[in-house]
Parts: C-alpha cells; sequence; structure tokens
C-alpha cells in the first residue's frame, strides 16, 4: 500500500478543496468520498472519486485497497454513519474537522444553534469512543470562524447583507471580539496534522491570525468591498423585528436574534497548541475580494 494515500470525507467543502490542492502539490493520492455527482472539472490524476450512493463497500477489502489514514472535513455529526466505512478500509489514523461552536452556541438561546452545538459534541465524543474500540489514532481540529472564496457562512453572510441593503446593522457597541481563520489555513493545519504521524490522539483549536472586535470585523468587509463604511447601532427589539421579516427572504432564513446578540460576547479561543505542535501560522483578517461572493 502507498502511505501517501489519504481518505477523504467532505472533498466539496471549502476547506475540502483547500486541503485537496494542498494533497496534490505534495504527492498525495487520495480517495475522495462524497454525495454530489462528479464533474469533469473536479477530475485530477492523483483523486479516485466515489460516490457514496454508488459505492458498494466490500467485506473481503484485501491489503492492496486499504487506506489507513483518513481526513474528514465533513460535518462531524455525519462521520458516524461512515464507521464501517473506515473499519472495512482499515482505518489507523484520523484527522476531523470540528468547530469552537461546541463551547459558544452550547447555551445559545436559539434551539436550532443548542442543537448544533450538541452535534459537535455528541459527533466528537462518538469518534473517540469508536477510536478506542478500533484502536484508531485520531486528531480533532476545531476552528473559530471560517471564511474564504465567499463560500462560507460567515462572513459571506455580512458581504451579502452589505451588498443588498448598503449598510450593516450593529447591536450596541459590537466590541465582542473575533478571531477569523481563512479556509487555506484551516486545510493547512489539516495537512501539518496529517504529515505529523507521531502526534497523540487529542483535539486542537484553531483561530485566526488577528483578534479584533465584530465591529472592526464589518468595517474590513465593507474595505474588502471598496464601499465606506455604513453601520448603523439599533436596539435589540428592531433586531428581532428585523430577523422575523429577514426570514422570509431565502438567503437570510438562518438569522437569528441571537447572532445579534454574540455580536457583544467574546468568542476567542487559545491556540497556542497548534502553533507549537502543527507550526500553525494563520494570517491576520484583511480579506480580499476574492474571499466574497461574487454577484448574483
Amino acid at each position: 500500500m502507498d502511505k501517501q494515500h489519504v481518505g477523504l470525507l467532505g472533498a466539496t467543502s471549502l476547506v475540502g478543496e483547500c486541503l485537496i490542492k494542498k494533497l496534490i502539490e505534495n504527492n498525495w493520492h487520495i480517495t475522495a468520498f462524497t454525495r454530489r455527482p462528479i464533474t469533469n472539472t473536479a477530475q485530477h490524476p492523483q483523486i479516485t472519486w466515489q460516490q457514496f450512493d454508488t459505492i458498494k463497500i466490500a467485506k473481503d477489502c484485501n491489503e492492496e485497497n486499504e487506506i489507513h489514514t483518513w481526513l474528514c472535513v465533513a460535518p462531524i455529526w455525519v462521520l458516524p454513519g461512515h464507521f464501517d466505512l473506515l473499519s472495512t478500509y482499515s482505518a489507523q489514523r484520523i484527522i476531523v474537522l470540528s468547530s469552537t461552536s461546541r463551547f459558544t452556541k452550547k447555551t445559545s438561546p436559539d434551539p436550532s444553534e443548542r442543537r448544533t452545538a450538541q452535534q459537535l459534541i455528541d459527533g466528537e465524543e462518538r469518534l473517540q469512543t469508536w477510536a478506542a474500540a478500533h484502536q484508531v489514532k485520531w486528531i480533532i481540529l476545531r476552528p473559530t470562524l471560517i471564511y474564504g472564496y465567499g463560500r462560507d457562512k460567515n462572513i459571506t453572510e455580512i458581504a451579502r447583507f452589505i451588498r443588498r441593503f448598503g449598510f450593516f446593522p450593529l447591536l450596541g457597541s459590537a466590541c465582542g471580539l473575533r478571531q477569523p481563520v481563512h479556509a487555506e489555513d484551516v486545510a493547512a493545519a489539516c495537512y501539518t496534522a496529517l504529515d505529523a504521524i507521531n502526534l497523540p490522539s487529542r483535539a486542537y483549536n484553531l483561530s485566526g491570525g488577528e483578534t479584533l472586535t465584530y465591529r472592526a470585523m464589518v468595517e474590513r468587509v465593507f474595505k474588502a468591498m471598496n464601499l465606506p463604511v455604513r453601520t448603523f447601532t439599533v436596539p435589540l427589539w428592531l433586531f428581532q423585528l428585523a430577523t422575523w421579516g429577514l426570514k422570509w427572504l431565502p438567503k437570510y432564513r438562518n438569522w437569528t436574534t441571537a447572532m445579534a446578540e454574540r455580536m457583544n460576547q467574546d468568542l476567542k479561543f487559545d491556540c497556542s497548541d497548534a502553533k507549537q505542535d502543527l507550526h500553525f501560522l494563520p494570517r491576520p483578517f484583511k480579506p480580499t475580494i476574492n474571499d466574497l461572493p461574487s454577484h448574483r
């Protein structure tokens, strides 16, 4: 078996696509598993694509077809559904993406956010239980607010709101601290964890290279769009009314009052362990137009 062979779950995600580029550059062969149909543009001689609804897991997988090392950048709560797949391919080591939202949304007033936090917690716990039972080494990476290429759910939403309405509403001083982390930096940490075979099983936080207030983060988005900063401080009751109205617009139906309340909460995490063990050197938050959604 080629030691430069990795199984990849979540290959078509934002971090997955960044990770594929890094794996190809470093001469890895990738067996990528996805639910989406594969386009011709995604074909590459170093990638073997497998679509979940079309594959059949061979129970008698031979040594030649074994994949000992895995990466999962799909939502961690879907991973337990693939434990049989990992076992069939004789997985020995896996690097998995989770999120610091497991901490920040655990006590959210919004039920859907609490469910997300619980899904992350359960996913991590089930991975550790399964890995212990099957003698599989694991690394869990928990990024903060991921952004990049207009495909994230955070900076992209801010940019879309600004583009549509010409301003951005802020609750109070919006002084809560943030550490946006670029998808390429998250992918780099995944790759380093993959390559560092002697790391013990453990979890790492991945925060961005700069800590700034929510207000300053929004102002950077205006700057990246080459637009004058137009922010307005609004009371909570107006946010509640606005989020109710925005739910009728498909692109904003996930906006909640809890999102506004977090503008004044510090969501700051220490990533010194990742810097030491994974040589993690994230960039400061200076988004470019390429990190924002295109006009639609």
